[in-house]
């Protein structure tokens, strides 16, 4: 009996829990949400130009002697600037964005608290500016008139102002000092290992960021303010180039000008070129802007 219990036992079949199946196994895993999508541009996409072409109204909000950005309260300044876009639309195949090209940091003849000879305008101040830009698809520049402080110290400073994905940096060599001079006796100038500090610094904040491609301009009207442009680096694919032409004067002296700055194109660059309403000899229209050569994708009013 014993014997017949064990033969019993060992010969019962195998009884094993039931498993679950392949769906259920499936619901109880946790699912992750889709990342993101990643931040766009105020007027679509992620990049800029050629994608778009941009026609700026260009001062400080703070300052109204330094340009047609300050003449009038935030709404009109909106209002004007979209009615100078829309007069360059037909002229161009890509859409054209109103922008503000507001000076951050402004020259100053003296020197300022901290001794750099440069104003830098409070953040605060600047964010309804921000704000409503976004709120009507444009674009900003912040401009920097660093005096004898590194370009990039001061981009740094406006670090919260760069995290906005319409937002893009602009560095004015005019208004930058070495440590003897002063503003207005000197014009000023920066080298290409500064420039590439800041470009290899924005490019990286980019990144960092997720942020949308941003505008990094620098303006110029004489070949020695940026002395040694052919080593400046531009090849980030995070931002996009353009070397502003600032000349000023007689509509011939602005064509020579043009011509002789725009001659040896650095590679992966675009230039810029800027009306001014008291200082030009017969202002350019629309047309006559569009007509210049090589065309220019970043058109300023001062």
């Amino acid at each position: 009996m014993v014997i017949l219990a064990f033969l019993v036992v060992l010969g019962s079949p195998k009884v094993t829990a039931p498993q679950p199946t392949e769906s259920r196994q499936l619901s109880q895993e946790k699912i992750e949400p889709p990342p993101p999508p990643p931040p766009q541009l105020p007027f679509g996409g992620r990049q800029l130009i050629p994608n778009f072409r941009f026609v700026a109204v260009y001062g400080s909000p703070n300052y109204p002697g330094l340009g047609v950005l300050g003449h009038q309260p935030l709404n009109e300044t909106l209002t004007r600037v979209k009615a100078l876009a829309n007069s360059y639309q037909p002229f161009s195949t890509q859409t054209v964005i109103p922008t503000l090209e507001i000076i951050a940091s402004v020259a100053s003849v003296g020197p300022t608290e901290n001794g750099d000879y440069s104003q830098e305008v409070d953040i605060n101040s600047l964010m309804p500016w921000i704000v409503a830009a976004k709120d009507q698809k444009m674009y900003i520049v912040l401009d920097l008139q660093p005096g004898r402080v590194s370009f990039l110290d001061q981009a740094r400073h406006y670090e919260s102002l760069l995290l906005y994905e319409h937002v893009g940096l602009a560095l004015d060599p005019e208004w930058r000092l070495q440590p003897n001079q002063v503003h207005l006796k000197q014009i000023g100038q920066v080298g290409a290992v500064e420039v590439n500090m800041v470009s290899l610094w924005l490019s990286e904040f980019v990144k960092k960021h997720n942020l949308p491609q941003k505008l990094f301009i620098l303006h110029q009207f004489r070949q020695d303010m940026l002395p040694d442009r052919e080593q400046i680096i531009t090849s980030y694919p995070e931002l996009s180039y353009v070397f502003h032409i600032d000349g000023q004067g007689s509509q011939p002296a602005k064509d020579d000008t043009y011509r002789n700055l725009t001659i040896v194109p650095p590679p992966n660059a675009y230039f810029g070129w800027k009306n001014f309403y008291q200082k030009d000899i017969g202002l350019r229209s629309p047309e006559a802007t569009m007509a210049v050569q090589p065309t220019p994708w970043f058109i300023t009013y001062q």
